[in-house]
């Protein structure tokens, strides 16, 4: 049923008090799909409609909706509802919400928690928020080596019901130490009496709590997995990341990286949730820094006025050359962030980028230079009869283009380098930033060249 029709549906329903037939309507949909349904609905039936929905369900539900409705419906839980609801929730769940609210709603929460759920809570909440440790989940299946298969069958059957997934069980020793792996498709192919360290996979790739969760969702794409246990630093078992934080988490990431690189704080909210003075607060302090050191490219061409007052006609390439610069410098940057996001560039290869883009940008440069060369004695002087269009000025714009060119690669692709290395993001080194520092490059250049071969 499409969202409009599904909305219509669900408010005539509610209006006419037919409650059994809507949550017979509402149980037949996905949880994320009422959480997005959830947005277009008022308060008051909001929270009439998500006690309509079966507990399981409401729970998915839940777990989908933006901090706001989370609020909303916290707000209009009683305790006891509140504590039936965190007990339905996996802990890094819990954890996104506890993060998610304010401080005298993170005090409900973990006054109304079960003692073992908030111990849980509290230790999760202690690793930094960059962290694997911050978005793993505690529930998961551990075995035992001495186990039998019929044995691991059995306990998973017993517990499945609360945790994160059972399509892989982890093995660990008395003192909770990881030794092993076993997958569902292992067990249901191994005889009943097969021991568990028998046909466990020793090999385990796992994460330590103190990673970065970026890298660890590298890990994932690398060897495809769909979970990946998590240890402390003694190497204990505490915890798995699935596939679906991984994705919030590359998701989280690349809204960040877009947001810095458009020169705007990042922010958690959808646009449409983002008020007017929310988005101003957002862009302003990014517009006055560029504002600010574009003035240099003023200061720039104030202090070659006698120049361009000699030879006005060099006036007419500056957007062009600053353009250009610009462009080619946010090439470098772009793909410099991408390979560094995606761990395929480090600081040990800053020499290799570097040559790379320098030759990029001789190439790049000296194309740009032949067909500007082209079009300005040509189109410009020959059919145009732009007669202050001479040999020597064409000679100085082509000359500074490809000087600008190949300064503009070779710091939009080292910046973004040497931010990673100092522990900025790569992304803040971006267009805008690039963009301000090139433009005054080029027009250094631009002078410096007209000096050089013009009579000015």
């Amino acid at each position: 049923m499409e969202k409009e029709l599904m909305l219509d549906t669900v408010l005539q329903y509610l209006a006419e008090k037919r409650f059994t037939a809507l949550r017979t309507l509402l149980s037949d949909q996905q949880g994320a799909d009422l959480a997005e349904l959830f947005d277009e609905i008022e308060r008051e039936k909001l929270i009439v409609l998500y006690r309509i929905l079966p507990k399981e369900l409401a729970s998915e539900v839940f777990v989908e909706m933006s901090p706001e409705q989370q609020k909303l419906l916290i707000d209009s839980f009683s305790d006891f509802e509140l504590r039936e609801t965190l007990n339905e929730l996996y802990t890094d769940d819990a954890v996104d919400l506890v993060e998610e609210m304010p401080a005298n709603v993170v005090s409900r929460i973990l006054k109304v928690s079960a003692p073992e759920k908030r111990r849980v809570l509290n230790e999760l909440l202690k690793y930094p928020d960059d962290s694997v440790g911050s978005i793993m989940a505690t529930e998961y299946v551990a075995l035992k080596k001495r186990m039998t298969v019929a044995d691991a069958l059995d306990y998973i059957r017993a517990v499945a019901i609360d945790k994160e997934t059972i399509y892989t069980a982890y093995v660990v020793d008395d003192t909770r130490q990881l030794v092993g792996l076993v997958t569902a498709k292992d067990l249901l192919l191994s005889k009943t009496d097969a021991v568990i360290g028998e046909i466990m996979e020793e090999n385990v790739i796992f994460a330590k709590t103190g990673d970065d969760r970026e890298s660890v969702a590298r890990m994932f794409d690398k060897y495809h997995l769909l979970a990946l246990p998590v240890a402390d630093r003694e190497g204990r078992l505490v915890g798995i990341v699935t596939v679906d934080d991984v994705l919030e988490v590359l998701h989280e990431e690349t809204e960040e990286d877009f947001a810095k690189m458009a020169a705007i704080t990042p922010t958690d909210k959808t646009y449409l949730k983002t008020s007017v003075i929310e988005t101003f607060f957002t862009r302003i302090p990014w517009l006055l820094l560029l504002m600010i050191s574009a003035t240099f490219t003023g200061l720039i061409i104030s202090s070659f006025e006698s120049a361009l007052a000699a030879s006005v006609i060099l006036t007419s390439f500056i957007p062009m050359l600053m353009d250009t610069g610009g462009n080619s410098g946010s090439q470098a940057s772009v793909t410099v962030i991408r390979g560094l996001s995606l761990g395929e560039i480090a600081f040990r290869d800053a020499f290799r980028v570097l040559f790379k883009e320098a030759r990029v940008g001789v190439l790049c440069g000296a194309a740009l230079s032949v067909a500007s060369f082209i079009k300005l004695m040509l189109f410009d002087r020959l059919l145009l009869g732009n007669e202050e269009i001479t040999l020597t000025v064409a000679a100085v714009v082509c000359l500074t283009l490809m000087i600008t060119v190949l300064v503009a690669k070779v710091i939009g692709c080292f910046l973004p380098i040497l931010a990673k290395r100092i522990g900025f993001d790569p992304a803040v080194m971006a267009s805008p930033f690039i963009t301000t520092l090139v433009d005054a490059i080029s027009l250094l250049v631009y002078f410096s060249v007209a000096k050089s071969l013009l009579p000015i």
